[in-house]
């Protein structure tokens, strides 16, 4: 299957090749940003991949984009999303960053450096100059050739990188040992040739350990992609699906071929192929690797699937209603990509560090070599010197540090059932303050049902009423409307199909029916929050009063009819929703983590302080319309004078401006897609347990971040004045240099062994 992840024309995905370090990043964005056409781009070293937007009809072409790239010395090619490539195994292992390659450099350089370590034993065994020459060339010239042809293009772009800065610092060595065979023929103490080629041999195995550990933070997409089976059993359509029917009926096609509202047979044990609804069957369905739930769910006649999610014990024949970027699976896998593509706002400073920090190391080694050779009067011992600094300060773990972190965390975190999209949450969610619920859906299971209708008109029955209220909820997922639709349907009635009906955000619903009692009538079926200040308020509230103590939300049906008349309230429609069972747990987690909780709530207030005495939250706005919800973010961010940063949680379209103000936006899967876009972080299962997982899981992610730009900064900042004093040889400067984008990847993928405070 080939689902394509950029569905918008103006926005697309480019996989780089041949970015070493931070400074390639600076300088393919640079690149990037110099064209007319482009409105924003982003590079990531981690992923390789660089995230380009395009102007309305600028007329530039991805062509022309990749041309430009491969302009400025790196390969580039349009991005095959959610596609795992095969590549042989040979050429993973001979490839630019494979271990045979690495094994090869050694394996020369071997008796170059083994030497070395034999004096300290008194045995004092050199191979002749021509030797040493002989091995060490093919590591220089053939090996290291990748370093020559980078460093040399990044050169003739005006931007260092760390191909230079290797290029440089093993020419020097590498050339001063022939001068110096050339000069002294005799005097093979005198050369250089084990710290040029040693050098290059532990550049390679710090990119091919690079490379292991890049490969390792995207096990979480992997894991996802490999859910998608190949092919799917799509039953023939003149085979009628009963209980009797014999299902042999059906050809194994492509996922690619396959469409909605196609009948799919899953037999037991098989991964379900694509999003749909069970038309026959039940069975248990494993959903761990998308959900995060541990536990498989039972799934009968008329319920959703996942596809992607293992078939347990039973058969099932489901109806196809999403596939390819429709799908759940491909949703999720895009959210998990574009999170590892896109970067944290910190990552800013490291790319402006990074921008000058190769042309300044280059500086510094000038002057260390100048500087010891003025003083110690010898110029090899100043090459040596100057050598040592160029390579001890690539920018490799710099530019590693913030990625790798992403990576992991976001990945781990999608396992889990925990959907990060926007890395700025992971600088955010570590500073939390206060986190602000709403109640419908979120801390509630969110299937309300149909407890009382009390008419407010002698004109009318009961079932007008309901048949009435249904036929306006058609099509709605609201779980209200849900619960209408539940009602009518046990009481034997048909809904009555509204002529039109628009949905009110925040407010609920309204449409004239098509036939009925109130046929061509304009009616509304809406919250009494939303009509405050009306005439009618003070009745309405006296009637839903038994029904306010009893913790029920409730709704009125008003009617509109007359443009010229005031609208009039024909029934108070009362419904029952109740907790989930971890609500409470999740709100002392949050406590734990010294975190104050809120509820915002559209319902009214005996209804959301009865929930919230329940399970321990002690703030509670109630009747507040969705603009309002923001308005109340806002006033939370700024309690007393003092930011404070506000984490929202909730499901509805009415949540969607709440969301998007708070600082960190948490949605709910199980509501709406406009509530999901809002977001930041978007919870797989509908528990509130997962808001403290998502707020452990940020704050470990982000003191990883740190913790890898202390070290890269480390490393840096001690090694280089080491290496300008004479305390760090050319090898010795290698290894480091190796071993330091080793550690940050390494402490990156500590991340893995995360496990969610509550499963």
């Amino acid at each position: 299957m080939n689902p394509q992840k950029d569905t918008n024309p103006e926005l697309f995905t480019l996989d780089i090749g041949g970015m070493t370090c931070a400074s390639c990043v600076g300088r393919v964005e640079k690149a990037l940003d110099k064209i007319p056409g482009v409105e924003a781009a982003t590079v990531n070293l981690a992923t390789e991949q660089a995230k380009i937007r395009l102007k309305a009809d600028s007329g530039v072409t991805p062509d022309e984009i990749i041309a430009l790239i491969e302009k400025t010395g790196y390969s580039a090619k349009i991005s095959n999303p959610h596609v795992i490539p095969e590549i042989a195994p040979s050429k993973l292992f001979w490839g630019a960053d494979g271990l045979g390659r690495v094994i090869l450099g050694f394996a020369l350089s071997a008796p170059l450096f083994l030497p070395m370590f034999l004096m300290p034993l008194g045995i004092h065994w050199l191979l002749s100059p021509k030797w040493q020459l002989l091995l060490a060339t093919p590591v220089q010239f053939f090996l290291g050739w990748r370093f020559y042809k980078a460093g040399f293009k990044s050169l003739m772009s005006g931007v260092g990188n760390m191909d230079l800065l290797v290029a440089l610092g093993t020419s020097a060595a590498y050339g001063l040992s022939v001068y110096q065979m050339i000069a002294s023929p005799h005097a093979s103490h005198e050369l250089y040739f084990e710290g040029s080629a040693v050098i290059i041999c532990m550049v390679m195995l710090g990119k091919w350990l690079e490379a292991r550990a890049k490969q390792q933070t995207s096990e979480a997409i992997r894991a996802l992609q490999k859910l998608w089976p190949e092919h799917a059993k799509v039953i023939n359509r003149n085979v009628s699906i009963t209980d009797e029917s014999p299902l042999d009926q059906f050809r194994d096609l492509p996922l690619d071929q396959v469409f909605p509202r196609d009948r799919i047979l899953v037999l037991p044990g098989e991964r379900i192929p694509v999003d749909g609804i069970i038309l026959r069957g039940s069975s248990h369905v494993d959903e761990s690797l998308l959900t995060g739930e541990s536990n498989p769910v039972k799934k009968h006649v008329g319920e959703k699937v996942i596809g992607g999610a293992l078939n347990g014990e039973g058969l099932l024949v489901i109806e196809a209603q999403a596939v390819g970027v429709e799908s759940v699976l491909s949703k999720i896998i895009s959210m998990v990509e574009d999170a590892q593509t896109q970067k944290a706002p910190i990552q800013k400073l490291v790319d402006q560090v990074s921008a000058i920090f190769v042309p300044s190391v280059i500086v510094i080694a000038l002057i260390t070599g100048l500087a010891n050779w003025f003083y110690l009067d010898s110029a090899s011992i100043a090459i040596l010197r100057a050598v040592s600094v160029l390579v001890i300060a690539c920018p490799c773990a710099l530019g590693l540090a913030t990625p790798a972190a992403i990576m992991a965390g976001t990945g781990v975190a999608a396992r889990f059932g925990i959907l990060i999209k926007d890395p700025q949450v992971l600088e955010l969610a570590h500073r939390l303050n206060v986190v602000a619920f709403d109640k419908t859906g979120t801390l509630t299971i969110g299937k309300p049902r149909l407890l009382e209708i009390i008419l407010l008109s002698s004109e009318v029955t009961k079932d007008d009423i309901l048949a009435t209220a249904a036929g306006l909820q058609l099509g709605s997922e609201h779980p209200l409307a849900k619960a209408l639709l539940d009602a009518a349907k046990q009481k034997g009635l048909s809904p009555i199909t509204p002529a039109d009906s628009k949905a009110l955000p925040g407010i609920g619903i309204s449409g004239k029916p098509s036939s009925g009692i109130f046929a061509d009538q304009s009616l509304s079926l809406q919250s009494i929050a939303s009509l405050g200040g009306s005439s009618h308020h003070p009745e309405i509230l006296e009637k839903a009063q038994a029904c306010f103590d009893a913790g029920q939300t409730v709704s009125v049906f008003m009617n509109n009819a007359l443009p010229s008349a005031p609208s009039s309230p024909i029934a108070i429609i009362a419904f029952g929703d109740e907790l989930k069972d971890n609500s409470k747990e999740a709100i002392g987690s949050l406590h734990q983590l010294h975190i104050r909780a809120v509820m915002l709530s559209g319902d009214n207030t005996a209804a959301a302080n009865r929930v919230a005495k329940t399970i321990g939250i002690e703030e509670v706005f109630a009747q507040v319309m969705p603009g309002d919800k923001a308005d109340i973010i806002r006033k939370l961010q700024s309690k007393n004078g003092e930011r404070q940063f506000v984490a929202m949680v909730g499901d509805g379209v009415n949540d969607a401006p709440a969301l998007a103000t708070a600082d960190v936006g948490m949605a709910m899967s199980t509501g709406t897609d406009v509530a999901m876009q809002a977001a930041g972080i978007t919870l797989m299962r509908g528990d509130p347990n997962l808001v403290a997982n998502a707020i452990d899981i940020s704050r470990r992610t982000w003191k990883k971040i740190q913790q890898n730009l202390f070290w890269a900064f480390i490393f840096n900042a001690t090694g280089i004045p080491l290496a300008a004093l004479g305390y760090l040889s050319p090898m010795l400067a290698g290894s480091a240099m190796a071993l330091s984008s080793f550690c940050v990847l390494s402490n990156a993928l500590l991340l893995k062994r995360w496990r969610p405070i509550h499963r």
